[in-house]
């Protein structure tokens, strides 16, 4: 009865888009999925309208309410076009840059965005080609925009497309713009959306802002002799397909590397991502194609960027000459590891610099910022909190680097999202200092365990589909509340941090605040052999996420198959622990 009822609504809800406000080819969609006798696929793009988020839209791409198209990305468009208006009413002129990627439909995505935009008396700054993201965010700083949407759905399977929007600092929307372009966004009718645009508004922009850009990026070399040195370093790099390929080659030009070869097949701008299943570079398999070519030449690293290019995946050499991948934690550790000390040795560390990891990235971060005296900050997930760290410091700290254990790092303060641009020259100038040594990538990270201890991180995803699974992750969270573990792999808990509360609670039930800028359902637990467990909800995906890190000791560089199964040993305990 129940499905019959959601049938009969989602009927309804779909006979409406066969109206003339929508084009002919997306009402002989609609009519197809009407007419079909089974009627999975109408209640999947019928049954809710798909979510303008804190960060923008991410779906499924064809016709209904809850799929990326023209009118759900027009419904965005002209919501945000109306805050714009609103919020800045004084300003003769508002300004926006939309930038798009590799994926199916983000060009046609990003001119009708453009159109609506200026439609609504905007200015916009449209991008002549694909780009990654952190230009997009550059180029809303470097125009002195107010406001600017990337269409990417960055690592998500073919099948996806999305919308990221911007506030006038570069960084992804925060509080309290963040809720009221959503509530702007909910008003929208489609007869509300001006998709008929105004040419005189839309300025393409290309290779000039390229340009400007890449010599930003190049200024935030630390050391380009060592580059001149080993210029001939061997470098292996794909863009899986995406917008890394317009820029991350002529970066590693720019910074002096002469040996850049990148995967061919991977060369080609393709948004059904053909040689991979998934083009992630957090996972090893898309990486395959690249490593193969780095055995066949002898590379010294191989680098990916997933396809809007603000995530970096790396793979070196071990100790034996086997390919290896390195993690998140682990490359946000060696990119601070080596700013830090490169700064300090160069003499152009200064004293009011400042990093920041998300509160969920390896605690070795801090360990290295503590013995070198540099101020850590810890926030949110996200790279909007990391981009809010330099916004509140601008004028009065250096930001010199910051990162999270998702693969996404930002060396500079000229743009506000990861960058996997900056970051792949960063990570080719690590490698020729450490080749510099007669050492690998994979050397720097055994000298940093033995140096600052070892950490292992491990993240357990629980998945639990539907609203049943919506209410037990709800239960989970509730009952890690109510009944916090007295130990956690063997280990007592000394202390725990509830960022719903905001309260840190330590083992003899002393309570104090969390200086955090707003609450969010996260716990944390750290135990007495240094184990620390951040549990939360996944915002985006029917999952609940356990990061655990463990802690060892390396005692030479050659230790680290034992200090690594030893802790894996830990991990083991401490899932067990946790019934995980």
């Amino acid at each position: 009865m129940e499905n019959q009822e959601l049938i009969k609504q989602v009927t309804e809800k779909a006979q409406r888009w066969l109206t003339p406000a929508y084009d002919a080819e997306t009402q002989a969609e609609v009519k197809r999925m009407l007419e079909n006798e089974d009627k999975t696929e109408l209640i999947d793009c019928f049954y809710k309208d798909l979510e303008f988020g804190t960060g923008g839209l991410r779906g499924i791409m064809g016709a209904g309410t809850n799929r990326m198209n023209i009118y759900t990305v027009g419904a965005a468009t002209q919501g945000l076009s109306n805050y714009l208006n609103k919020c800045f009413k004084d300003k003769e002129q508002i300004s926006v840059v939309v930038g798009y990627d590799c994926r199916n439909n983000s060009d046609k995505f990003a001119q009708i965005s453009a159109d609506i935009f200026s439609a609504n008396g905007i200015k916009v700054y449209l991008f002549d080609d694909l780009r990654p993201t952190p230009e997009v965010s550059f180029a809303i700083r470097h125009f002195g925009c107010q406001s600017g949407i990337n269409i990417t759905a960055s690592h998500n399977p073919r099948e996806y497309n999305g919308y990221k929007a911007y506030w006038d600092d570069g960084a992804q929307v925060l509080a309290p713009h963040d809720t009221a372009i959503i509530d702007e966004v909910n008003k929208v009718t489609v007869a509300d959306i001006k998709f008929k645009g105004n040419k005189d508004l839309i300025q393409t922009i290309g290779a000039d802002v390229d340009k400007i850009y890449l010599d930003m990026v190049h200024s935030i070399s630390i050391d380009p002799e060592v580059i001149k040195r080993q210029k001939d370093l061997s470098i292996v790099y794909t863009p899986l397909h995406g917008a890394g390929r317009v820029l991350i080659p002529a970066s590693l030009k720019e910074w002096g590397f002469e040996n850049v070869n990148c995967v061919p097949e991977q060369m080609v701008k393709d948004g059904n991502f053909p040689t991979v299943v998934s083009p992630n570079p957090e996972n090893a398999e898309a990486l395959s194609m690249a490593i193969a070519l780095a055995k066949k030449i002898d590379a010294d690293i191989v680098m990916a960027s997933d396809p809007d290019a603000d995530r970096v995946g790396m793979a070196c050499k071990d100790d034996k000459g086997e390919w290896v991948l390195i993690n998140g934690n682990q490359t946000c550790l060696i990119f601070l590891y080596y700013i830090i000390k490169n700064r300090i040795a160069m003499g152009k560390m200064q004293p009011n610099d400042f990093i920041v990891k998300t509160i969920v990235t390896t605690e070795l971060i801090k360990a290295v910022a503590d013995k070198n005296k540099i101020e850590m900050r810890d926030c949110y997930t996200g790279f909007k909190w990391i981009a809010r760290e330099i916004r509140l410091s601008e004028g009065k700290q250096q930001y010199i680097g910051g990162g999270e254990e998702s693969y996404g790092f930002l060396a500079e303060d000229f743009v506000r999202d990861k960058d996997a641009v900056s970051a792949c020259s960063l990570l080719a100038e690590i490698c020729a200092w450490a080749k510099d040594q007669g050492k690998t990538l994979y050397d720097v990270l055994m000298d940093i365990y033995v140096e600052y201890g070892f950490s292992k991180e491990t993240t357990v995803n629980v998945v639990k589909p539907g609203k049943s699974g919506a209410d037990e992750i709800k239960a989970m969270m509730d009952n890690f509340r109510a009944n916090p573990p007295k130990e956690i792999g063997g280990s007592p808990v000394k202390l725990i941090k509830d960022y719903k509360t905001l309260k840190i609670t330590d083992a003899e039930g002393k309570v104090s605040e969390l200086d955090m800028p707003e609450a969010s359902n996260v716990l944390q637990y750290f135990t007495e052999d240094g184990t620390k467990i951040s549990v939360r909800p996944s915002g985006t995906e029917p999952k609940i996420k356990f990061y655990i890190e463990v802690k060892g000791e390396m005692g030479c560089p050659k230790c680290y198959a034992s200090a690594d199964a030893e802790a894996e040993e830990k991990v083991v305990a401490v899932r067990k622990s946790l019934g995980i």
